[in-house]
């Protein structure tokens, strides 16, 4: 389901939102258990706290990301990983909520999943070790176009740019941004239009502009 690295995670298995600390979910199912082989006995006998929509409650990780292969949005979200950045966790997390195709680690294999709490499991992740293979991946599923978002020089406005349905959204680190070699992959470079006083965005920040564009373009 998520591309095991064969490295330990980076988070407790049961990591929780802080926001989140307030009893959230619910309690055990009450009266016969369903006989459905989507939900989860034991979430059945001792309730489901997860962070899951309400659809889902009760329902196995695997039964959720079956679910979510059926509506998948065409678009790959990929991150050249080159430092052990929160924000990888919290484009993950962005990604499992506009339900991407699948999620690809640039660069280094381990990656700070303790942004994305637990929602790589819903997720399909892969690991690239750098962006020639990534852009050899993207060759390989369909000519996928490689759409990067960084403000740099020759980048093009993300406002009013017709994002291809099918295609890989490229994200570099919070400091330096997209290297050249991941520049040279990439068809096409975006960047976001800023009207304050820093040169740059948040990188969680403008990862969720960059898909949340894409979504309300394709997404149905």
């Amino acid at each position: 389901m998520t591309g095991a690295t064969g490295e330990p995670d980076e988070q407790p298995a049961d990591a929780t939102d802080p926001a989140e600390e307030r009893e959230v979910g619910v309690g055990p199912w009450a009266g016969p258990p369903p006989e459905d082989g989507r939900y989860d006995p034991q979430l059945l006998a001792e309730g489901d706290r997860r962070n899951v929509a309400d659809q889902y409650r009760y329902w196995s990780v695997e039964a959720i990301v079956a679910d979510l292969d059926t509506r998948r949005h065409p678009f790959h979200v990929a991150i050249e990983n080159w430092a052990h950045d929160l924000n990888i966790g919290s484009v993950v997390r962005t990604a499992n909520a506009f339900n991407a195709a699948g999620v690809h680690i640039v660069g280094r294999r381990r990656w700070n999943r303790r942004g994305a709490m637990v929602t790589d499991r819903y997720l399909h992740v892969a690991h690239h070790p750098d962006a020639a293979a990534l852009a050899g991946w993207a060759t390989s599923a369909g000519s996928l176009p490689i759409v990067g978002i960084d403000n740099v020089p020759g980048s093009v406005p993300i406002e009013g740019y017709a994002f291809p349905r099918e295609c890989v959204l490229l994200f570099g680190q919070e400091s330096t941004g997209l290297t050249a070699e991941a520049q040279a992959a990439c068809d096409v470079v975006l960047h976001i239009t800023q009207y304050g006083s820093t040169r740059s965005i948040n990188a969680g920040a403008a990862a969720a502009i960059a898909m949340h564009a894409w979504v309300t373009q394709h997404a149905r």
